[in-house]
């Protein structure tokens, strides 16, 4: 995580304490996925403490909410920084690794959001998690042969639990958010309410942590290529299926069928 003597000191020294009372090795790393350096170094960190790196989650995201025309091009640009260029950063320092050993795996947190409803005012994070969902699929095929699986977790909206919208950006131009605010007036209000009221009142943001430890737990081969966790089902589960059932069906049809799957 980042500013581990900073921001995030109390983060940190949970996790220490979580460690020590649980039995558990668990160890806080400097990582700033905006960063080559710092990702280069906790990288290099993790090889020179354990000797080997398993399992990368690529996790780090940030939401914005507000008409797309009033973000700034730069505000887009550190969006999809943090939410897209991290994962190749991380990628870039990881693999060369785990291809060596012929093993390990990558998992993908992506969103619903990506090919399931979309309402308006979030359009920055829905590009830049479809984005980051695109760049899981095509490496998914690039890494099956050296022997490293891939799998995908797609939550859908979790409004308690999470700091996900309470942490959320907003847009620089305040002007344009205004005047757009004339022919949508109060609508993330009215969008935080409803995303509210969808949601079934047990539905539990630890079940995305619980997929997480599934996936990892699973045999190299068998595990899922796509999990769903989506309380308020908006659809994504129905198209992601078609969409990676035409990517198999296509992969067969080219005599690519082997990258379905990671190699022994």
């Amino acid at each position: 995580m980042r500013d581990l003597d900073g921001r995030n000191r109390t983060n940190a020294d949970e996790a220490t304490a979580y460690s020590a009372e649980r039995g558990v090795i668990l160890i806080p790393l400097e990582l700033d996925v905006t960063s080559d350096k710092s990702v280069t170094t906790a990288v290099d960190q993790v090889y020179a403490d354990a000797g080997r790196l398993d399992v990368l989650v690529h996790n780090a995201g940030h939401m914005v909410t507000g008409p797309a025309e009033a973000f700034t091009t730069e505000q887009f640009a550190a969006l999809y920084d943090s939410n897209v260029l991290g994962t190749q950063r991380l990628n870039r320092a990881a693999l060369p690794g785990m291809r060596t050993a012929g093993d390990g795996l990558l998992v993908w947190i992506s969103s619903s959001s990506s090919r399931g409803g979309t309402p308006p005012y979030l359009a920055p994070y829905f590009a830049a998690k479809a984005a980051m969902d695109a760049l899981a699929v095509s490496y998914a095929g690039e890494l099956a042969r050296w022997g490293i699986d891939t799998s995908i977790i797609v939550p859908g909206s979790f409004t308690r639990g999470t700091n996900h919208y309470a942490h959320s950006g907003s847009p620089a131009d305040t002007a344009v958010a205004t005047e757009y605010e004339t022919r949508y007036p109060g609508l993330l209000d009215q969008l935080a309410t409803a995303m509210h009221e969808i949601e079934p009142p047990d539905a539990d943001v630890n079940e995305v942590a619980n997929a997480i430890v599934d996936v990892v737990g699973a045999a190299k081969g068998k595990r899922p290529y796509r999990v769903h966790i989506d309380p308020a089902d908006d659809g994504a589960s129905v198209v992601f299926a078609v969409g990676d059932r035409i990517r198999a069906e296509f992969l067969r049809r080219v005599c690519l069928d082997d990258l379905l799957r990671p190699a022994d």
